[in-house]
């Protein structure tokens, strides 16, 4: 018998967890889901590390070859041997965006410019467009390598094939190319009507962007640029390299003098023509020092768009 005036034992609070009653398909449905819809990799990493069971199902090749590009999307300042195991086990789960996110910061960052093409090809082969695209300027360029290494049939290719699988700045690029006469047979006609095109899915993309974040959704990005990398002073350049001017690119130089510089001013340097066209659209169409192109365009009834595309043409000297 209990004496009256002694207090019941209270049993002690057990905590239930309940994740451990889910099977497994209905985990790794939902981890899936997570990792392919996350809006930045903390997202993804604090569930993780929520229990153990957590934490070995969502790193499984299953979860990771599904993981979106604002998941793998690690920034210089979070960067570590961590989140490089991360992408490197993503890489391994066939994941095709991660093998073109750490090739890209291998090729331009770490200073491994064999491993970094090795895994941009790996996606390029799965039909990835930004990494076609990323390996087409370094195949123009000749970047990692010498100024010979350039091979201009085979940029256009990749180029090409980007293009064809809906990359705008590939596109672009090809319709420069076909104006030119740069590794292809010159066709002025076609490169316009590129540039043209390029230009329309450009306004439709920014609309779309507009309208998603006006009404509250959150929408996925590719890697854009390795900007963030040298701002942060993790990788600084070489002495006498020099970034692509177009603040939306962020590649660096390889060598030395190999991106095409401001023929005219002499000031910008560019990776690409693509690069080059929309900076100078962007901006440096105010900034260019010479003014008597400008005097003598209006003095012969030039338009604005005719002499975008005069000064883009004449803009790619070394």
């Amino acid at each position: 018998m209990t004496h009256l005036n002694k207090k019941p034992r209270l049993e002690k609070n057990l905590t239930v967890n309940h994740i451990d009653d889910l099977p497994d398909d209905l985990v790794f449905s939902i981890l899936r889901k997570l990792s392919s819809s996350a809006s930045c990799p903390a997202d993804f990493f604090n569930v993780l590390i929520t229990c153990k069971r957590l934490n070995r199902l969502g790193l499984h090749p299953m979860v990771l070859s599904r993981a979106g590009t604002q998941t793998l999307a690690v920034t210089a300042e979070k960067w570590s041997d961590s989140a490089h195991r991360f992408l490197k086990l993503c890489v391994n789960a066939g994941n095709i965006d991660a093998c073109y996110a750490l090739g890209m910061i291998r090729f331009y960052c770490l200073q491994n410019p064999v491993s970094g093409a090795s895994l941009m090809a790996r996606a390029a082969i799965k039909s990835h467009a930004p990494a076609l695209y990323s390996l087409s300027v370094i195949q123009f360029n000749g970047s990692g390598g010498n100024k010979s290494d350039k091979n201009l049939r085979a940029g256009v290719a990749l180029c090409a094939r980007s293009a064809y699988l809906g990359h705008v700045d590939a596109l672009r690029e090809l319709g420069h190319c076909l104006q030119d006469g740069y590794g292809v047979p010159r066709d002025v006609a076609e490169g316009r009507r590129l540039l043209i095109q390029a230009n329309a899915r450009e306004l439709a993309g920014s609309l779309r962007s507009y309208l998603s974040l006006k009404s509250g959704d959150e929408t996925l990005t590719e890697l854009n640029g390795l900007q963030d990398w040298f701002d942060s002073g993790r990788v600084v350049l070489a002495e006498g390299l020099r970034m692509c001017s177009h603040g939306g690119c962020g590649r660096p130089e390889t060598r030395s003098h190999e991106f095409r510089r401001c023929s005219v001013c002499g000031k910008v340097n560019y990776c690409s023509r693509g690069c080059q066209a929309l900076d100078w659209r962007v901006k440096h169409k105010m900034e260019c020092s010479p003014l008597d192109l400008w005097v003598g365009a209006a003095a012969i009834g030039v338009g604005d768009e005719d002499v975008d595309a005069v000064e883009v043409e004449n803009h790619a000297a070394r």
